[in-house]
């Protein structure tokens, strides 16, 4: 029996799942998307917020019938984003797949209450039968301190305050504490507890090096966002972090790393560079102007797609070389693509996130298992 998409009955892909699950990858491949909702820079056309949501849905539960390990959802607060609620539209993913880890990428905690973080994530672990993950941030946005009536002078007490509570409520039922930016917890005792044991909390990082040092310090997972520049930048990085968990005890085989990045599959290289660069250049020229960035010049996107630059947008052959370029940089765990950079068309993300699923992931998988000398555990793409 193979595990493939939309071939398999009923009790053949619950197998395939169990399989999976007991089996875990010797590299978890995933998605992440910001769920856009822009116009197509080349037509002007929009999709409504309802029918981005559905694309997302479809996309999402593709992925997991593909074998793809990681789907996650970015919060955000402005009219170019459809992702208000990560944990609602994952609670409508977990009843639409099976095995797929469903996750944050990223939950903007400083502007949020870490109660109802919990609770809402401990939900979605629950209907999703143990797939929850959270993915905590300062995110790259500041619209929600404002909507939520926090202060920006307070940005980086807010985010260490939120974590800590979080941290707290995952470990334990009952909760005493206090802080500056909520009122306080006597004995409280938040509910529904998650199905895991423990509910995972990987902490987002861009290139700060305290947010990674704070990673490694408490024992927690890093997401590691690389979208411009060389990776060979970040090495250092990663290095501070685990260096610090294990100076402040960790093991260091717990300290886990994901890679986040932009990219997109397509059939050829040439195709895949001339389907995502319009949406790219738009998407990333829009938020430029708000920030001072210049332009996205092609010059420059084709210089981010060779072996050694931030974007793995190419054929399948490229972006497997690329992923285990960077294994030999970081060692990593978990490797993120963001492929919808801008709000791509529906059927050429679907195409993309199949040639990851049937393709890529699986070179990958039997590459990093060989070089750590265990067997690959991936679940086959090939039809039954």
């Amino acid at each position: 029996m193979a595990c493939g998409h939309g071939q398999l009955s009923p009790g053949a892909a619950a197998l395939c799942s169990l399989l999976g699950a007991l089996a875990p990858p010797p590299m978890e491949l995933g998605n992440y998307t910001f769920a856009e909702l822009t116009a197509d820079p080349r037509t002007g056309r929009s999709v409504s917020p309802a029918e981005r949501l559905r694309d997302l849905l479809e996309e999402i539960e593709l992925a997991d019938q593909l074998g793809l390990d990681v789907f996650g959802l970015g919060e955000h607060h402005r009219p170019d984003f459809v992702v208000s609620a990560p944990a609602v539209v994952l609670g409508a993913a977990a009843a639409r797949t099976e095995r797929i880890r469903l996750t944050s990428a990223v939950s903007v905690i400083s502007s949020d209450d870490p109660v109802r973080v919990f609770e809402n994530f401990a939900t979605l672990d629950l209907l999703s039968g143990g797939r929850a993950e959270i993915m905590a941030g300062r995110g790259s946005f500041t619209e929600s301190f404002p909507l939520f009536g926090y202060d920006l002078d307070d940005y980086d007490e807010l985010f260490a305050e939120k974590l800590g509570l979080l941290l707290e409520l995952r470990d334990s039922v009952h909760v005493s504490w206090s802080g500056r930016h909520r009122a306080p917890l006597e004995d409280a005792g938040v509910y529904p507890r998650p199905l895991q044991p423990q509910l995972p909390v990987w902490i987002a990082v861009g290139g700060n090096p305290p947010s990674a040092v704070r990673a490694g310090v408490l024992g927690l997972p890093l997401a590691l966002a690389i979208i411009g520049g060389r990776p060979e930048q970040f090495v250092p990085l990663v290095e501070l972090y685990r260096q610090a968990g294990a100076g402040a005890g960790h093991d260091p085989a717990q300290l886990s790393v994901s890679i986040n990045s932009h990219g997109y599959i397509a059939d050829s290289s040439h195709q895949a560079a001339a389907e995502w660069f319009p949406f790219y250049a738009d998407a990333m020229g829009r938020i430029g102007r708000e920030r001072g960035w210049p332009p996205v010049t092609r010059e420059a996107f084709e210089q981010s797609r060779t072996p050694r630059g931030a974007n793995f947008v190419g054929e399948p052959g490229e972006v497997i070389e690329k992923i285990l370029l960077q294994h030999e940089l970081f060692a990593h765990q978990r490797h993120l693509l963001q492929f919808s950079v801008g709000t791509m068309p529906h059927a050429q993300v679907m195409h993309s996130i199949e040639l990851y699923g049937t393709q890529v992931a699986p070179a990958v998988r039997e590459e990093v298992a060989r070089r750590d000398g265990a067997p690959a555990a991936s679940v086959s793409s090939e039809p039954a």
